[in-house]
């Protein structure tokens, strides 16, 4: 007596396409050359697997394979995750954003794991995203809280950076108080002239958050994208953080805790070295220009979320090298 082999049901789909087609076949080489025919594809080494998990399926397997399974026909050398896949889904799901909040609100609402629930949270948060707009009038809520002189994003967001670089200068005009010799002191202040007249010109170097600004002078993409430059000692970020600040008020309150951390610390470098400096020495000795790249600009600054804000001491000091201007050697 010859067996008798049933047709077995199944839904199969591509590995670069979500539609997916009901075939019936009796066995695993069937399956294959229908699916390959129906998705127009090469049948030279193509394997199927579970679409859930990615499980390759023998012919043992598939004649126990429940009716109206998903499958995946992969090309030769191809892998596939199912989870993997959903998440791109999701992800590149920017066009039904609002039905995406819908459905993220409805799962909230039942939600008791506090896990799943800060999960949902974040989702949200993210989704709820108005980057794409600019001024006061488009986007009220960004603006709750912020002065009414301020009618863009942009404009705040340069505000917010020149405030937090006035705080530099004022930490290292205050440090003029902890110098007790009356010369050294008078020096001292003298360069902090220079460098507040240096910061002025550079419009206390605002433009770092200021996404209208050319890319060359911004820390973050032309949408307002920031992203974590990892911790002073680590070359990047290994959490992978960023937020958009522009996109709505939560995000923009957050973005307060991310710190513009100096690799050469201020207090603990910067400051007593250009102290020690001018001890017997004119402010004119004083290489400025190397102290202001130190505290106020990227070559020593990097925009770190306050995880990645390592508050113990750095190690680093000022390069000896650049910390007085080079003298002029004139050839008799």
């Amino acid at each position: 007596m010859h067996k008798i082999t049933k047709t077995k049901l199944v839904k199969i789909r591509s590995a670069n396409q979500a539609k997916k087609y009901g075939i019936a076949a009796v066995n695993l080489k069937d399956l294959i050359k229908k699916g390959c025919n129906l998705l127009k594809a090469s049948s030279s080494g193509v394997q199927v697997c579970l679409y859930e998990d990615g499980t390759l399926i023998t012919e043992e397997y598939f004649q126990n394979l429940p009716n109206n399974t998903e499958l995946v026909l992969l090309p030769a050398g191809q892998s596939w995750n199912g989870l993997v896949h959903e998440i791109n889904q999701v992800l590149g799901l920017d066009r039904d954003t609002d039905l995406l909040i819908s459905a993220a609100k409805d799962l909230l609402s039942d939600e008791n794991s506090p896990k799943r629930r800060r999960i949902l949270g974040d989702l949200l948060r993210n989704l709820r995203d108005n980057s794409e707009v600019e001024s006061r009038e488009e986007d009220k809520d960004w603006f709750e809280g912020i002065e009414a002189r301020f009618k863009t994003k942009s404009a705040y967001m340069k505000y917010n950076c020149e405030s937090r670089i006035r705080g530099y200068l004022k930490e290292v005009d205050g440090y003029t108080q902890t110098i007790s010799n009356a010369k050294t002191k008078s020096e001292y202040k003298k360069v902090v002239e220079i460098l507040a007249d240096k910061l002025k010109a550079a419009r206390y170097n605002g433009t770092y958050f200021d996404r209208s600004e050319k890319d060359v002078h911004r820390l973050c993409t032309e949408e307002g994208w920031f992203t974590c430059q990892g911790a002073f000692n680590e070359n990047n970020c290994t959490f992978f953080h960023s937020i958009n600040p522009y996109g709505n008020r939560e995000s923009r309150i957050l973005f307060s805790t991310w710190n513009l951390d100096h690799l050469i610390e201020k207090k603990r470098a910067i400051m007593p070295t250009l102290a020690e400096a001018l001890k017997g020495s004119k402010s004119g000795d004083i290489n400025v220009d190397y102290f202001y790249k130190l505290l106020f600009t990227r070559e020593n600054l990097k925009l770190v979320h306050i995880v990645c804000h390592k508050k113990g001491a750095h190690e680093l000091s000022c390069d000896s090298r650049k910390i007085y201007k080079r003298v002029k050697r004139t050839v008799k």
